[in-house]
């Protein structure tokens, strides 16, 4: 009874989510490993069943495609065959007893003998006799007396003769009101002296030819078709439901119902042919050759691939089944699996563990090896502004706000010394600062490994030090200081500063506001230019309304982020002399030119600049839209961009005395003091090499001009844009000068 009592409480200290449960990241991993498998499954299934389907269509088109070259031998033999048959009875005794006594009792002897020939010989449709003008003696049928044998055969410019048999390519001619194709085969009768006494001609049918061969040796539940080299049909008419794309008529053509097939058949003398509907086996036959003059045609045949796919039933219904119950004993052994990892996972935790955890008066986490909260005590609840069961079986990571590199920090330090310590910000309303201690421990019976982590909220401490560190900022300058984030919002200030703008301890103001509106203005150049150089330098004037009454040296220092952000700004000021007289229009003068000005700007500090600064001036205008790329509307945004990247990369290294313009979209003026012609040329050439190590250089074209007296900004840019004209008509260098030295004939100051 004891036993089981100290059991029964050994068991109420374990926490909840030690116990196997199916969390949502269990369920989600089970789904999507089931549907993956799925997938896979189908996919192969599908695979399997489409190329046995080909594999099945491919053994048909071996088969059909050895039936067709025996078939082809078949032909040709009987050809031959029929050819020595004429020959035969081109030296009948009937037929040489006629031409030797011409006689009409011999030639209805002759006649009654040929018709006991065709009667007993299908293919034979008839015998005729030719006088040696070609013109018809007699024959058994009076379907071909309009033919004509052609002149070529006739006399004595004839190549053949003798031994030799003519055969005639292919025709049409009714018989009996039915359309039959035929060839004729003609033989030359002869005299000792070679002279011609008539020519034998034996017409042929075609079909009853191919007929006598296909039973044996090809298959009957396939269509055979005879074409000639033009696509016409000669055999195979009325197929047993023909595809809506094949002849069936004879003398229809496939180069018009089908002209994709007949292009492949006519660039090749056989293969196959698999379309959307059926596959197709053709061969090239050559019947018989004489001399020149070649006889050949196609043998075509096709099988339908929904016969294929019915000759395939029986075996798809097997691939899709077997494919199923893989699918199913798959799955069946991922859900077994996810099972057993949690049965395992929930017999890791000890109570030791649960008994140390929660007795202690720190707050307290514990975590798994994959980064999951498994339990919280109240006070770590408390501390991270969550609900006990709102952190169960949630990421670490995202609890604390940790980013990869701190994690991966943490992770490494864990592996080496087993422990961490440190300070981590949570990004919350309060911005609360914990100092954590994270331990690493191994599962009893497991080598699986959990974090136990310890933590206490350190704000008030954090924030005190921030505070030091601000007034520590304050108090490393003697002059009027102030510190202000990015936007400009006063955070802190000393008594020289209070008192320069008379503040009277009210630091809820914008220093862009105590400065006035051209800085407002400006501010965002400003800050870029303090992202990138880290500082930025003017002499501000009084204004209408300031609260200063002398010129103000005024110097902005950053204060970067790690990722290059300002997170603060040191404000300086001292009174100084202005160096040139300010417009009316500005209370800004004097300062750097690491900001991109309007060239209005630009002119009211050319103005300013004394005669001697000057005279020692040159003037570069530089363009940036290579030609053919940035052409038209479209581009717009992508020359705005590109003239964006250019002018960040001249701020970066742009001398203190230079001063940068925009003058128009695709063009930038850059006013150049304390320079000659030669000085200017070499600061233009490495600016180019700057621009080529960042892939910015193409299609950019530079003029260069130096200051005439008495010169306005007008007539100043006009001279560069001379210089720009040049070096985009020279083909060897982007960079050209003009109007470098004084001279009253200005054509000679190109160059």
């Amino acid at each position: 009874m004891s036993k089981h009592t100290a059991v029964s409480s050994s068991n109420s200290l374990l926490i909840s989510s030690q116990a196997t449960h199916w969390s949502q990241q269990h369920i989600l991993s089970l789904l999507s490993q089931l549907i993956i498998l799925l997938i896979a499954v189908f996919i192969v299934t599908s695979m399997v069943v489409n190329l046995g389907e080909r594999r099945l269509q491919e053994d048909w088109a071996d088969q059909r495609y050895s039936e067709l070259q025996t078939v082809a031998s078949l032909a040709s033999d009987k050809v031959s065959f029929l050819q020595f048959r004429t020959q035969t009875f081109a030296k009948g005794e009937l037929l040489r007893q006629y031409l030797q006594k011409p006689s009409a009792q011999l030639q209805s002897r002759t006649i009654e003998s040929w018709d006991s020939l065709t009667k007993n010989i299908p293919e034979l449709l008839g015998l005729a006799l030719f006088n040696p003008q070609g013109q018809l003696q007699f024959s058994t049928t009076g379907s071909f007396n309009n033919m004509q044998l052609p002149a070529a055969l006739l006399g004595s410019g004839r190549n053949m003769g003798g031994n030799d048999i003519y055969t005639s390519p292919m025709a049409f001619t009714p018989v009996d009101g039915i359309l039959e194709p035929y060839f004729y085969q003609l033989s030359w009768i002869e005299n000792p002296d070679q002279s011609i006494k008539g020519y034998l001609v034996t017409y042929n049918s075609i079909v009853k030819l191919l007929e006598t061969i296909k039973p044996a040796f090809f298959n009957q539940n396939s269509p055979l078709l005879l074409l000639d080299t033009q696509g016409f049909l000669y055999a195979g008419a009325n197929q047993p439901e023909p595809l809506d794309s094949m002849p069936d008529t004879l003398g229809s053509s496939l180069k018009q119902t089908y002209p994709e097939l007949w292009r492949v058949m006519a660039m090749n003398n056989f293969g196959q042919f698999h379309s959307e509907d059926a596959t197709f086996v053709y061969l090239k036959v050559e019947l018989t050759s004489q001399y020149e003059t070649k006889r050949e045609y196609f043998l075509l045949s096709y099988i339908r691939h929904d016969d294929i796919s019915a000759r395939y039933e029986q075996w798809r219904i097997v691939l899709i089944i077997a494919g199923c119950l893989v699918a199913l004993l798959a799955s069946l052994l991922v859900i077994l699996r996810h099972r057993f990892v949690l049965e395992r996972r929930s017999n890791q935790n000890s109570l030791q563990l649960s008994n140390g955890l929660f007795n202690s008066e720190l707050s307290c986490l514990i975590v798994n090896d994959s980064g999951r909260i498994q339990s919280a005590n109240a006070k770590a609840a408390s501390a991270l502004s969550l609900s006990i069961d709102a952190l169960k079986d949630r990421s670490l990571q995202r609890v604390l706000h940790l980013d990869d590199d701190r994690l991966n920090q943490i992770k490494e330090a864990l592996i080496q010394d087993k422990q961490w310590h440190g300070e981590i910000s949570l990004e919350t309303q309060n911005s609360s600062m914990l100092q954590t201690h994270i331990r690493s421990e191994k599962c009893p019976n497991s080598n699986e490994h959990y974090w136990l982590i310890t933590f206490e909220d350190i704000s008030a401490l954090f924030d005190s030090q921030r505070q030091a560190y601000l007034y520590q900022l304050m108090s490393n300058s003697a002059v009027a200081t102030a510190l202000t984030d990015a936007n400009g919002v006063l955070i802190k200030c000393n008594d020289q500063f209070d008192q320069l703008m008379s503040l009277h301890g009210d630091t809820d103001i914008s220093l862009t506001t105590l400065l006035g509106d051209e800085v407002s203005n400006q501010w965002q150049n400003i800050t870029a230019q303090i992202s990138l150089q880290g500082e930025w330098t003017a002499q501000i004037m009084p204004f209408n309304h300031s609260r200063y009454d002398h010129c103000l040296k005024t110097t902005l220092v950053g204060q970067l982020t790690f990722d290059g952000d300002i997170e603060y700004l040191i404000c300086t000021f001292e009174q100084t002399p202005p160096t040139v007289l300010a417009k009316n229009s500005s209370n800004v003068i004097g300062h750097r030119s690491a900001i991109v000005l309007r060239l209005n700007e630009l002119e009211n500090y050319f103005i300013n600049l004394g005669d001697s600064i000057k005279k020692y001036s040159s003037l570069l205008v530089m363009d940036i839209n290579p030609e053919g790329i940035f052409s038209n509307m479209g581009n717009v945004s992508q020359l705005e961009k590109r003239q964006k990247d250019i002018e960040l990369q001249l701020l970066i290294e742009l001398p203190l005395h230079y001063q940068i313009a925009q003058w128009q979209l695709g063009k930038l003026v850059i006013l150049l003091t304390d320079t000659n012609a030669n000085s200017a040329h070499q600061y233009a050439i490495n600016m180019m090499k700057t621009l080529e190590e960042k892939n910015l250089a193409e299609g950019i074209n530079i003029g260069i001009a130096s200051y005439q007296p008495a010169q306005s900004l007008d007539q100043y840019l006009t001279n560069a844009e001379i210089a720009l004209k040049r070096a985009k008509q020279s083909v060897d260098q982007n960079i050209c000068q003009a109007f470098t030295r004084p001279s009253n004939n200005e054509t000679n100051n190109i160059g």
